[in-house]
């Protein structure tokens, strides 16, 4: 049985962290390390941690140094031969590692697995919807657009593909929260490593207003950033890409903005979107228009109504996406 070696970086996450500590203990794959990794946390998250007497749990410290750095040391620790990431809020189903683990046994091409998410919100409370993100032929350009592997807590590599191709977390903080998307492109382009993805929803991401994500034009820099630094890995492809990139990010900071109530940056942002790169509204008419109705409708209706109209359409998705989770479980 292959070992994995379970990554959690860890700052700032007191009010979370057992939850997620406890989600990586219950997994039914057993063979694991878990590197919990303090990243320099200023509150009572490590002391939580070591309350779970389990030998397989290793801490590690070091200055507050962010999350890439985190990562990377918990990577230089791993004794595993599949590594496993976990952000400190975030938590997993029992199945995730066992699905992983059997999706990389089987498919010796793959050096990325990741699996689809499904969201909860600052109290673990479901919200109905998931992240339902193409699976297979997963291309630069998917990444950069679609951002299939959807978050940090998604994923598990094989351990070489880091040893043998330096596809370690750029530390730059100018790209956080960008870094692991950045990492997923120097992984597709500058090695043959297959990205590919399960279709269960074996991850739980949580939605937290006073995380990284609610940080809209801190992320929208750190994409720049991201796009800057992959003018030096793939010169010849960054004038195709950079458009529809950034075009895509926009809509997706659109989104999010819609999510906190912010309708005036929410609008802003999808016209920028459509100005960057319009055949976005071609390429998904469905999503683009959504986001620009719900923008304009969060700028122009009473809230209360606003909401009203959200919780019904928020209750159709997340039917129709559970409905499309369970046609495409494996038979």
């Amino acid at each position: 049985m292959k070992k994995v070696s379970v990554i959690i970086p860890v700052y700032g996450v007191e009010k979370y962290i057992a939850a997620t500590v406890q989600s990586v203990l219950e997994q039914t794959h057993n063979n694991f390390e878990l590197l919990i990794v303090d990243d320099g946390s200023p509150d009572r998250s490590i002391e939580i941690c070591q309350q779970f007497a389990d030998a397989r749990i290793k801490i590690i410290r070091h200055d507050n140094q962010g999350v890439a750095a985190a990562r990377n040391n918990g990577i230089r620790h791993a004794q595993g031969e599949y590594l496993a990431f976990l952000d400190g809020d975030d938590i997993w189903l029992p199945e995730k590692l066992e699905k992983h683990v059997e999706h990389l046994e089987n498919s010796q091409q793959v050096g990325v697995s990741f699996s689809r998410s499904a969201f909860i919100d600052a109290e673990g409370k479901p919200l109905g919807i998931y992240q339902l993100s193409k699976l297979n032929d997963i291309t630069p350009l998917d990444l950069l657009c679609r951002t299939p592997i959807g978050n940090g807590s998604a994923p598990v590599i094989r351990k070489e593909v880091f040893e043998s191709n330096d596809c370690y977390f750029d530390e730059d903080r100018q790209l956080h929260p960008s870094e692991d998307v950045e990492c997923w492109l120097r992984i597709a382009i500058q090695t043959n490593w297959k990205i590919e993805g399960i279709p269960e929803a074996l991850t739980l991401y949580r939605v937290n207003p006073q995380g990284f994500s609610a940080q809209l034009f801190k992320k929208l820099k750190s994409w720049e950033k991201l796009l800057e630094k992959l003018r030096s890995y793939a010169p010849n492809r960054i004038a195709e890409w950079e458009n529809p990139a950034m075009a895509y990010q926009l809509r997706h900071l659109a989104r999010r903005a819609v999510t906190l109530r912010d309708g005036k940056t929410a609008t802003e942002l999808i016209h920028r979107a459509l100005a960057t790169h319009w055949r976005i509204f071609i390429e998904e008419p469905r999503r683009t228009l959504l986001t620009l109705t719900a923008a304009y409708s969060l700028s122009l209706l009473p809230l209360s109504f606003y909401r009203q109209l959200e919780d019904i359409a928020l209750k159709i998705t997340g039917a129709n996406q559970k409905r499309r989770l369970l046609q495409e479980q494996p038979r």
